[in-house]
């Protein structure tokens, strides 16, 4: 007590009652709660209700599209969190387990995302028939399949690089399994995982307008939210309300990049495993506030807390000291489980022969084989186009870290922007020229994944060492010659991945980018994604199948054959240590 008497009176005062931004953020968090509340109470109406598949293209209804899209983004981004802290987590920890679950999420990375539209909504609309939850459950999921494999990903591979004497520090302070995990290796994983969890709400703008109007064989529906907003406004070719839809994708976007993604990212920034200490990063605004707001900082201390003690739980048994009957049991354990693999394998490889037989036709198969070969010939010359314009850029911006950091939030909120809102300026531009959609619908493939390759080329050049540019002006070193022999060496890892990451996205916009839309106006190109667009449509399951098989094995056969050599030679021969 004498010591709290000793304090100043405003000190004093400021612990004992609440501020005024105590209870504006008291009022924000009712609010908030209240918003929520009643977006949810409309999952509970029938879905043949007027007001629940209704969209207004006035503007003032916006808002509250807004609101409803971002709680899908946000429920489809826990479940994807859900499934990176289990199916990620559990795969890294088992190497047996890994041995399935590794290569199932590089197949369904690579499947195309609106594939999953033709069997997920029947399953979901029978879960709850006549009902708009069903519907919300649909779209939720079409969204956490744009989000969940790269952060399950960014997961895995941090779990499989934690460093080996982090690892001996662990055993020597004789954690547990629970206490390892939370205590060294999620803290290892959090910036990567904020990161990719950026990159994965960026996907998911992308598959806003399909998730909210689905059209699927004979079930059609149309949920409120910006992404049917669109769907409408390009049906009734309403130019008008395409902008509006912009402005309000523009300032959501924004709003919780400030609000969550800003000040996620400095938090991060002190789990990172670094030799050199780099130039401290700002604190955003928002922290500020929310560590001049005493309610808040007094609420999320006591969270900390309560995560703390969770995380320091002594659950799991420690490492056995006997190395060599682990090593025993593990050996009678693998081949029980090769043997177990081996014949589920054969079980499957067989009803996938016998339901091709029956169901499927070699031309069919052909056919989509040949279109599957167009879409590749489009991918290859989108990512060169745009390596062309945007390596060059890159490099510029990156030497430069007044531009460096700048460029890199312009990249995320573009690379954010669902690039299918320009669509219908490429259609009225193709058909008031007359020219060929199966060229001109080409470059809508490479809108929104493009910014992949900027950004990571701006990340490398940042990165490269000062010294050597010391060295480069020394020696005189400029023109091809420094292109050729300096910077594209040292930049080139970098490139891979953002190559890498665009055309995994180039194959999975080609379902949306070679069939467009404005009103009745539909141009469609020679491609694999046209091809399961169609079937989508018309709600043909076998050949939806068979393109979603037809385009995974391509992006595979890929990734393997071209951008995984590339990567290692990168990485074994190019990086800068």
């Amino acid at each position: 007590m004498k010591n709290l008497q000793r304090l100043p009176a405003a000190v004093f005062m400021s612990r004992t009652k609440l501020s005024w931004l105590d209870l504006v953020s008291i009022l924000c968090i009712i609010a908030f709660a209240i918003l929520v509340g009643s977006a949810a109470r409309h999952t509970l109406a029938p879905l043949s209700a007027a007001d629940a598949t209704t969209i207004h293209l006035d503007p003032s209804w916006l808002p509250s599209y807004a609101l409803r899209t971002v709680l899908r983004m946000f429920a489809a981004l826990f479940f994807s969190l859900l499934f990176t802290f289990t199916y990620a987590v559990w795969a890294a920890k088992n190497p047996r387990v890994g041995m399935i679950l590794v290569p199932v999420l590089d197949i369904l990375q690579s499947v195309p995302i609106l594939g999953f539209l033709t069997f997920t909504v029947v399953f979901f609309m029978g879960l709850f028939p006549g009902q708009v939850l069903g519907a919300e459950l649909a779209a939720i999921f079409t969204i956490f399949t744009s989000q969940a494999w790269n952060m399950a990903f960014s997961m895995y591979q941090s779990l499989k690089t934690v460093p080996s004497d982090l690892e001996e520090v662990a055993k020597t302070f004789q954690l547990t399994p629970w206490q390892k995990f939370w205590k060294l290796e999620a803290p290892f994983a959090t910036p990567s995982l904020v990161w990719n969890t950026m990159m994965s709400m960026s996907g998911g703008w992308f598959m806003i307008v399909y998730s909210e109007t689905i059209s699927v064989g004979q079930t059609s529906f149309a949920l409120p939210g910006i992404g049917s907003y669109v769907g409408a406004a390009i049906d009734q070719r309403n130019i008008m309300a395409v902008i509006y839809a912009i402005i309000a994708m523009f300032i959501v976007i924004i709003s919780y990049d400030q609000l969550l993604f800003r000040p996620l990212v400095t938090w991060s920034s002190r789990f990172r495993m670094e030799t050199v200490q780099e130039n401290p990063q700002k604190d955003p605004w928002v922290s500020l506030i929310l560590r001049r707001t005493p309610f808040l900082h007094w609420l999320f201390g006591k969270i900390g807390d309560g995560l703390s003690f969770l995380g320091s739980l002594p659950l799991g048994k420690k490492a056995s000291p006997s190395l060599l009957d682990d090593k025993r049991k593990n050996t009678k354990y693998d081949i029980l489980w090769y043997g177990l693999l081996l014949v589920f394998s054969l079980l499957a490889l067989e009803e996938v022969v016998r339901f091709c037989y029956y169901n499927i036709s070699i031309f069919e198969v052909f056919l989509a084989i040949k279109l599957g070969f167009y879409t590749l010939l489009r991918v290859i010359a989108m990512i060169a186009l745009a390596s062309l314009i945007w390596v060059p850029a890159g490099v510029y911006i990156g030497l430069n870290p007044a531009w460096a950091q700048k460029a890199q939030v312009i990249a995320q909120i573009f690379s954010a922007f669902p690039a299918n809102l320009f669509f219908p300026i490429f259609v009225l531009f193709i058909v008031h020229f007359h020219l060929n959609s199966n060229i001109w619908l080409t470059p809508l493939m490479i809108l929104g994944t493009q910014w992949y390759i900027l950004f990571n080329v701006v990340g490398g050049a940042a990165s490269f060492p000062t010294d050597l540019k010391e060295v480069t002006k020394s020696f005189h070193i400029q023109g091809w010659l420094w292109w050729r022999q300096v910077i594209l060496p040292a930049i080139f890892p970098s490139y891979i991945t953002g190559a890498l990451t665009a055309s995994g996205g180039a194959w999975n916009a080609a379902i949306a980018a070679e069939v467009a839309s404005w009103g009745s106006i539909t141009l469609s190109a020679s491609g694999l994604g046209a091809y399961i667009a169609h079937a989508t449509t018309a709600g043909d399951t076998t050949k939806v199948g068979l393109g979603m098989v037809v385009m995974s094995s391509y992006v595979l056969i890929f990734n393997r054959a071209v951008w995984r050599p590339l990567y290692n030679y990168a990485s074994r021969r190019l990086s800068i240590s």
